[in-house]
């Protein structure tokens, strides 16, 4: 297809990578694994790289299976991603008015924990689309899923955030 460079190419994917795979394993120090992992697998098939028709496609599947492997073997030892990959620099939008800011971040920081609490394919449709800003069809390729899954997986997700999100905002955590 295109002559693909690591550097130009693969290296670049690096963050979104390490979003997937913190998004998926809830752990820092493991997502930092996976992506050297996905790097080194995808560099490993270099020669399979005319053939692949996405190369981002290819990356955010390599890291999605290892992240879902590393999940299996860590069964229960995750920390909360209220935190960990997050830029604390607060939005020039609110500088003036502390308070706005504030509820912006507990509200940020209410719906992260309730992605964490998504059934894997849900988190990681939501994370791919709304937070990676991922097209259907990208997402179906990387999942190994149709676009129509997808569709159904986000809305499900989607209706499941707005709904305990708007029960923890009446009654509170």
């Amino acid at each position: 297809m295109k002559n693909i460079s690591f550097r130009n190419d693969v290296l670049p994917l690096k963050n979104e990578l390490f979003r997937l795979a913190l998004r998926i394993t809830l752990n820092k120090a493991e997502a930092e694994d996976i992506v050297q992992e996905t790097m080194i697998k995808v560099w490993n098939r270099r020669d399979d790289w005319p053939a692949i028709e996405s190369i981002e496609a290819f990356c955010l599947t390599v890291c999605r299976n290892l992240a879902l492997d590393k999940c299996k073997g860590m069964a229960g030892r995750s920390e909360p991603l209220d935190t960990a990959g997050r830029d604390d620099k607060a939005d020039g939008s609110f500088a003036s008015d502390p308070e706005r800011q504030a509820m912006l971040a507990d509200s940020v920081g209410i719906v992260r924990r309730l992605m964490d609490t998504l059934p894997e394919k849900q988190r990681c449709v939501m994370q791919l689309r709304d937070i990676e800003g991922k097209s259907y069809k990208d997402i179906a390729e990387a999942m190994g899923i149709s676009q129509e899954q997808v569709k159904v997986n986000l809305f499900r997700a989607r209706q499941a955030i707005r709904k305990k999100f708007t029960e923890t905002e009446r009654y509170g955590l």
